[in-house]
């Protein structure tokens, strides 16, 4: 290395020492142009890592924005296809099964000094099938079962009682009558050391009231019955045709039988019901990607493509026809410039008298009209006419003018 105290004290530097010196300044010339040319390189990757995580937070962004509306649409779309599924399945399926209690009245004001106990009057009670007072209970053309509870006690009147009938009318609003039924019922029979056993096992709960000596007896009155939509029914009358009868309470109830659609239903509601709702959830979904499509690309057939289409399938048809009209007007050409010798010879004979610029003029016209002759007619108009846009009524009258022209060039 080169020493500055020597160089001060005035000795000169050796050679060593100034190869020495040289050689250090190469170095640190190296150094700075290789530090320079590596900040040099760093400023675009840092520009470039820059670009990519604008770009990379840009599209992050729209992604989170777009996963975001998608979910809200789809969860749109599925609260849209339970409420339609709801709703269709509140319309479609009707009451499965009502039930009513029955209150029996009868009339008393009969003479009471008879030995056995009756009562005056058949008990008849008159049932509403309305719910509400407004909604029908049964549906239009809907198999129903009706039948009635009784509930009997074991009482030796009704023991002694045997068979008695049980008589059911329906009536529509105006109380005309539609159906009516009678059906026959009595107590199921048990012999006294069966009645006997029976108190002395269930003493206990006979005595402390959680049992009774009573029996519940089903009358099935109607197995099918089915409603006029014409004439619906809005309610019964039932009547117990036995004076004798004791009866702690009844109870008329009515079950649908369904079929089909109904039947599916009913019986499996949890697979109904989700093959309802992925039904409505793929049509909306359908109409919705339509919608989108209408709304971003104009539709899968834009009218620009379809238009762009019709024009090309006019331009084939009109190029079609001009090649024609080419090759027609190539053919009376050639034939007539097989005639134009003769043509010209006659002339030459006929016209000796007359002065040279007559011929002249002639022949120009002549020259003039074949030139007119091998061109198409080109209508004149101020605007740009396209010629894929030619209709084939000016085809047709371009070609009879060309005809005409032809003709006429021929007489000349």
């Amino acid at each position: 290395m080169f020493d500055y105290k020597e160089a001060s004290s005035g000795q000169r530097p050796t050679e060593p020492q100034r190869g020495r010196a040289a050689r250090f300044e190469t170095r640190e010339r190296a150094s700075g142009t290789r530090s320079s040319t590596m900040g040099g390189s760093m400023g675009p990757v840092l520009h470039w890592l820059h670009d990519v995580a604008a770009v990379t937070l840009l599209k992050a962004r729209r992604t989170l924005f777009q996963a975001a509306v998608l979910f809200c649409v789809l969860g749109l779309l599925l609260w849209v296809s339970i409420f339609l599924y709801g709703s269709f399945y509140y319309s479609y399926m009707p009451t499965v099964s009502f039930s009513a209690p029955v209150h029996f009245y009868y009339s008393s004001d009969c003479d009471s000094s008879q030995s056995e106990p009756e009562l005056c009057s058949f008990p008849t009670a008159n049932i509403s099938l309305l719910k509400n007072d407004r909604d029908q209970v049964m549906a239009y053309d809907q198999p129903y079962r009706i039948s009635l509870e009784l509930e009997l006690p074991e009482s030796p009147v009704n023991e002694q009682l045997g068979m008695f009938m049980v008589k059911m009318l329906c009536y529509t609003k105006g109380g005309k009558m539609v159906s009516s039924v009678r059906r026959s019922t009595m107590l199921h029979y048990r012999s006294t050391l069966l009645q006997t056993l029976s108190t002395f096992f269930f003493s206990p709960f006979l005595l402390t009231g959680m049992a009774e000596q009573k029996q519940l007896i089903e009358v099935e009155l109607f197995s099918a019955y089915k409603t006029n939509s014409y004439q619906p029914t809005v309610g019964t009358v039932i009547e117990i045709q036995s004076k004798r009868v004791q009866i702690y309470s009844s109870q008329l109830r009515i079950h649908a039988y369904f079929t089909g659609v109904r039947y599916v239903l009913y019986n499996f509601p949890l697979t109904s019901a989700v093959i309802g709702v992925a039904t409505n959830f793929a049509f909306l979904g359908v109409i919705v990607l339509f919608s989108y499509l209408q709304f971003i690309w104009g539709g899968l057939w834009p009218p620009d493509q379809v238009r762009i289409k019709v024009m090309m399938g006019d331009s084939t048809r009109m190029q079609q026809r001009r090649e024609e009209v080419k090759k027609r007007m190539e053919k009376e050409n050639s034939q007539k410039e097989l005639d134009s010798p003769k043509v010209i010879g006659s002339m030459n004979e006929a016209s000796d008298d007359q002065p040279d610029d007559t011929v002249v003029t002639q022949s120009s016209k002549a020259s003039f009209v074949e030139v007119n002759a091998a061109e198409p007619y080109v209508p004149s108009s101020k605007q740009d006419v396209s010629p894929d846009c030619v209709l084939p009524e000016e085809m047709e009258q371009s070609e009879t003018t060309l005809r005409q022209r032809s003709g006429q060039s021929k007489s000349l």
